[in-house]
C-alpha cells in the first residue's frame, strides 16, 4: 500500500490540520516509510507466540472473584428521597 499527495491532503483535511504543499510532500514519503515498515511486520510469522502483556514475564495482578454485597450499601442509599432496608422505595406505577 502506498499514499499518494492526494491522500495526505486529504487525510490532513479530515484531520483539521494545516499541511502546506511542502509538509504534504515530505509525509508523502515518511507515511510510505511507516506503511511499508508495517508491511513488513506483517510478513512475521508470530503463530507459536503467547500473546504479552508485559515485555518481562509476570503475573497479572488479580483481585479474587468473590461476590460480595459491596459493604456499602448505606452509603449509596444516603442521598435517596425515601428507602427501606437499604433499597430506593419509588412511586408505584403500574395499576
Amino acid at each position: 500500500m502506498s499514499v499518494d499527495l492526494q491522500t495526505v491532503k486529504r487525510v490532513a483535511h479530515l484531520a483539521r490540520i494545516a499541511v502546506s504543499e511542502e509538509d504534504a510532500e515530505r509525509m508523502t514519503g515518511e507515511l510510505n516509510a511507516i506503511l511499508g515498515f508495517v508491511e513488513q511486520l506483517n510478513e512475521v510469522d508470530v503463530s507459536g507466540v503467547e500473546p504479552m502483556t508485559s515485555v518481562t514475564p509476570m503475573d497479572m495482578k488479580k483481585r479474587s472473584d468473590v461476590v460480595t454485597d459491596g459493604g456499602k450499601a448505606a452509603d449509596i442509599v444516603v442521598n435517596a428521597p425515601a428507602t427501606e432496608e437499604n433499597f430506593f422505595l419509588v412511586p408505584k406505577v403500574v395499576e
